[in-house]
């Protein structure tokens, strides 16, 4: 196992009834942003639950996040703080709320220009204002990591940052909350959770028993549950099993004393930047295709995730690697996510787009070995589509 500092200082209150609890929660004389997306949380009573709970504090609003949140719009909100003099803020959302909401905590307090914060990954964030958030979509795991991802529209680029200093304070995860989702955001949610698992346990083995366990049963709760929500949505058990492997998926359990790939996240970033496919989608179509490129890097853990997630003993080892791809391949489409870049009208020149894409963002070292350079990049795309 590697060496690793594990922190993870977010408060979770988890369970029905409790957005109540934020009247505990934040700050009795803080001045509260609250932030969320669309019209959804309006339309399904959970922004008037949300500023009931917060009783006689003094309250601003900001809606219209985006899914992948923008920086444009996120510096919108970065000067609502400003002109209000606000001290708290709080997300009421999913993870690209959440994701949004870590940016304006950090960008709101950061001297100079704060796309910068993002060029640098986050490495020169040294404060934030405080937040916590409500979760109305599982998926990401933003509700407990230090982690964002924020789009600039104007150039087309999709980065992450992360920082110790925005994690949130606590985040309140109620899965009746989720009843309401569209399908598509049900499966999404699902497809996300399960590539953020693969992408911190399927590199190479480093004896990491626990991670490895925790990571495979994870695994095996979204195989079972995810087609089951699609069936049962109003099931409280099965949305409240899903909400927590979500979190728990990216909250650092798993990551800890393992090493990471993450070579399918950011190619799958610049899908989203240059065609605005869901973020889910993009993984849903790199990953097969990644994993067949990279199967001899991969071999030892593809086979266990062969034994151990897809129950595959007969056949060759070689057999048990290709048939536990294409399983995913197969879970993936039977949560309703089409896994081809054909599906999604995109080909060859949209291939060279991405490829371009990288190169400016410096994603020219890609994956555990570090081994995924542009001409590998530009396999992967190829073989997805």
């Amino acid at each position: 196992m590697l060496n690793f500092d594990y922190y993870n200082p977010t408060r979770i209150s988890f369970g029905k009834g409790k957005i109540s609890e934020l009247d505990k929660l934040v700050p009795q004389g803080a001045k509260v942003l609250v932030l969320f997306g669309g019209s959804s949380a309006q339309k399904t009573g959970t922004l008037d639950e949300v500023k009931q709970a917060l009783g006689q504090r003094e309250l601003v609003e900001f809606g219209g996040i985006e899914p992948n949140p923008t920086y444009e719009t996120l510096m919108q909100a970065v000067e609502v703080v400003k002109a209000e003099k606000i001290d708290f803020l709080l997300a009421v959302g999913g993870g690209s709320v959440i994701d949004g909401t870590k940016f304006v905590a950090a960008a709101a307090v950061f001297e100079g220009e704060p796309w910068d914060i993002l060029l640098n990954w986050g490495a020169n964030v040294t404060q934030a204002m405080p937040f916590g958030t409500v979760l109305t979509l599982p998926a990401t795991g933003s509700e407990m990591n230090n982690a964002s991802v924020v789009t600039r529209k104007s150039i087309k680029a999709k980065l992450p940052f992360r920082n110790d200093h925005v994690y949130p304070q606590f985040s309140v995860l109620d899965p009746t909350k989720t009843y309401t989702l569209p399908e598509r955001q049900v499966a999404n949610g699902v497809v996300d959770a399960f590539v953020h698992i693969t992408e911190q346990y399927l590199t190479y083995p480093v004896n990491a028993a626990v991670q490895d366990r925790i990571a495979e049963g994870l695994l095996q709760t979204l195989i079972e549950l995810g087609p089951q929500v699609l069936v049962n949505p109003d099931d409280y058990d099965i949305r409240a099993n899903l909400m927590w492997v979500a979190t728990t998926a990216l909250n650092g359990t798993i990551g800890s004393g393992v090493p990471h790939d993450w070579a399918t996240h950011m190619i799958g970033h610049e899908l989203t930047a240059l065609y605005n496919m869901d973020h889910a989608r993009t993984l849903a179509v790199i990953l097969p295709s990644l994993l067949t490129l990279t199967k001899d890097a991969k071999r030892e853990k593809l086979l266990q995730f062969a034994h151990r997630v897809w129950h595959l003993q007969q056949g060759s080892d070689d057999e048990k690697i290709e048939l536990a791809i294409t399983k995913t391949r197969e879970f993936f489409e039977a949560m309703g996510i089409p896994t081809r870049l054909s599906d999604y009208d995109l080909g060859k020149q949209d291939v060279d787009a991405v490829i371009a894409q990288l190169e400016a963002h410096g994603m020219v070292a890609l994956g555990e070995h570090e081994n995924i350079d542009l001409a590998m990049s530009r396999d992967i795309l190829t073989l997805a589509l």
